[in-house]
């Protein structure tokens, strides 16, 4: 699976392109009806004059929220952090929407996103695509409430710097944990502080996604403290096999969630039929059975975003 499509909503709002040289009478009415997205054109706009044009043209004191998509030369985060007191308003944050066409997501280039966060200390939504280069310090925040990391192959470092931050009022982490061969070497050892649950008290959702170790995963959530008051997990788009399986069916009671997410799979027919018997009242996504692949008798098993 590839990312083809740029967001068309976040943040429960419709995604606006600002093009270079938009005049004022062209803008929506109300800037905060709407998510900007910001990238650089390739008509020869950077990302930095685009930036400026935005910061120029828009009412950016009513401005909510920001998509950042494509960037060229400059990258955003120094850009952003300077333009912070001229986006007082902005409460959600997606930093790099950038499609399959633009880049390979392991191939977005990073750097350190730290000071964004507390450059904008009231975000309520932070979202990043990519982690090539991808550097992040532990943080607190009282206000963030939603938490999104999008990669092929995400560091453990970063994964580490998550679970020690202090987060009272995230209500939603999703972490794409990816392949090894594209960055993503995070241990179930470094996923333990996130599945005690002791730094998020306010968690729903949950999403330990896309992962060669699964299985793994599957079996350290099966008796994690914080799995009886999520609402919602997703397990899913990793390679995630029977046995995997098996430790969640034999672990603590999922019962009370009112969904479980468990799409690109390779487990059988049959051990998909025992966790709908056991899970009648939850929303179960068991879509997207896969095959292995065979290559000269070796087995090859595979997360749905990984290059």
């Amino acid at each position: 699976m590839t990312i083809g499509q740029h967001l068309t909503e976040y943040a429960g709002l419709p995604v606006a392109d600002f093009a270079l040289g938009t005049a004022r009478d062209e803008l929506p009415d109300d800037p905060a009806s709407v998510a900007w997205r910001i990238s650089s054109t390739h008509q020869g706009g950077g990302f930095a004059e685009v930036l400026e044009s935005f910061l120029e043209t828009v009412d950016t004191g009513a401005v909510t929220a920001l998509v950042v998509g494509y960037w060229y030369p400059e990258e955003p985060v120094e850009l952003l952090v300077a333009a912070a007191g001229r986006l007082p308003a902005l409460r959600s944050l997606f930093v790099g929407d950038i499609v399959v066409e633009e880049s390979e997501i392991s191939w977005i280039e990073h750097s350190d996103i730290s000071p964004l966060l507390a450059a904008y200390p009231r975000l309520e939504r932070f979202g990043v695509r990519g982690a090539q280069g991808l550097e992040l310090k532990p943080f607190r925040s009282e206000h963030l409430r939603e938490l999104r990391f999008e990669s092929g192959g995400l560091p453990g470092h970063i994964v580490r710097a998550v679970a020690a931050s202090d987060l009272p009022a995230l209500e939603s982490l999703t972490l794409w944990l990816g392949e090894e061969n594209y960055g993503g070497d995070a241990t179930v050892a470094d996923l333990a502080p996130i599945l005690s649950g002791e730094r998020l008290p306010a968690l729903r959702h949950l999403g330990l996604q896309d992962s060669e170790i699964q299985d793994e995963i599957c079996a350290a959530v099966a008796s994690a403290p914080i799995v009886a008051r999520l609402e919602s997990l997703a397990l899913s788009m990793g390679v995630l096999t029977d046995r995997g399986a098996e430790a969640l069916l034999s672990g603590q009671p999922l019962t009370h969630l009112r969904s479980l997410d468990l799409h690109h799979h390779f487990m059988s027919d049959a051990m998909a039929e025992r966790i709908r018997k056991a899970l009648p009242g939850v929303e179960v996504d068991l879509s997207g059975r896969r095959e292995p692949d065979v290559y000269d008798g070796d087995v090859w098993m595979y997360v749905a975003v990984s290059e």
